[in-house]
């Protein structure tokens, strides 16, 4: 086979799993538009239409389908033949991608990132930092981290530091004007912060004392998916903000927000990194899980 028959193959690999010739040209390191071509080389080589495209979206033809069932395996065997070379080297070679959420993905790499790539240095580390739920396959990430209650079947799941824990926290002029809840069932008497995902789906502030799990849903004027977001618009006085809480340390620790309901915090969360179930592991993911894990 020649090298030009097999980068058309490739590209269309990665245009055939991400449905997209954008995502595939990330992955692949070259244009959208040379995706493209390639593909459009490989048609017009076969003689059959593999991808169906419109202006927004990119589908399998039947046959476009069989092709892919049977190279996407032999580029992956290909991909962990060329990835078990790095036990040759002194040190993992080529890219990770690794998608985060937004609101912690500062906490969980800032104290391992330099380290990580100081002690491996052909080892390019890519992490997308969003807070929406993502495919990881499908957007061509290597891993993901999300909380455990987060994690779909067929993933491999590995318990990673830190551990993280929500707080409630005010400004002090915001108690100027009401006194500190005592209790979760108090908050309704304040302005509070919901929650939400960038879908615009809600979540609760969750509580929890001598065993017992409680469930607060703010009902405020003000929607927030940032927790950066959060913690100013509280320092501002406007509302009261559920956060984690070492999002807040810098202006707990400086006397701008005060933390509350202290004596009903709930259980600090684990988080996980996590990537399909496969048999092979490339050294690069290895040499992050080793960094990250607990």
């Amino acid at each position: 086979m020649r090298a030009t028959e097999l980068s058309e193959l490739a590209a269309f690999d990665a245009a055939a799993r991400h449905r997209s010739f954008r995502r595939a040209s990330e992955e692949r390191g070259v244009t959208a538009s040379a995706i493209s071509h390639a593909v459009s080389q490989l048609e017009a080589r076969v003689g059959i239409r593999l991808l169906n495209r419109t202006t927004r979206s990119v589908s399998l033809t039947d046959a476009g389908a069989m092709l892919l069932a049977q190279v996407s395996p032999a580029f992956c065997e290909i991909g962990a033949a060329l990835d078990a070379l790095n036990q040759y080297r002194d040190t993992p070679f080529g890219k990770v991608r690794i998608n985060a959420p937004n609101s912690i993905a500062p906490f969980i790499f800032g104290p391992v990132m330099g380290p990580l790539l100081a002690a491996n240095p052909k080892l390019e580390l890519e992490i997308v930092a969003t807070d929406r739920l993502v495919d990881i396959a499908a957007e061509g990430f290597d891993a993901g981290i999300r909380l455990g209650e987060s994690l779909r079947d067929g993933m491999t799941a590995v318990k990673i530091k830190p551990q993280l824990r929500f707080a409630v926290v005010g400004s002090p002029a915001y108690f100027e004007r009401r006194p500190p809840p005592r209790t979760p069932a108090d908050l309704k008497d304040h302005v509070c912060i919901r929650n939400i995902f960038p879908s615009g789906a809600a979540y609760p502030w969750e509580f929890a004392r001598a065993g017992r799990i409680v469930s607060f849903e703010p009902s405020g004027p003000l929607s927030l998916d940032d927790h950066e977001l959060m913690v100013e618009a509280a320092r501002s006085g406007v509302a009261l903000a559920y956060v984690w809480e070492d999002r807040a340390r810098p202006w707990l620790a400086g006397g701008q927000l005060v933390e509350c309901l202290t004596t009903w915090r709930a259980p600090e969360e684990w988080l996980y990194l996590y990537y399909p179930a496969r048999r092979y592991l490339s050294a690069g993911l290895r040499a992050v899980v080793e960094a990250l894990r607990v």
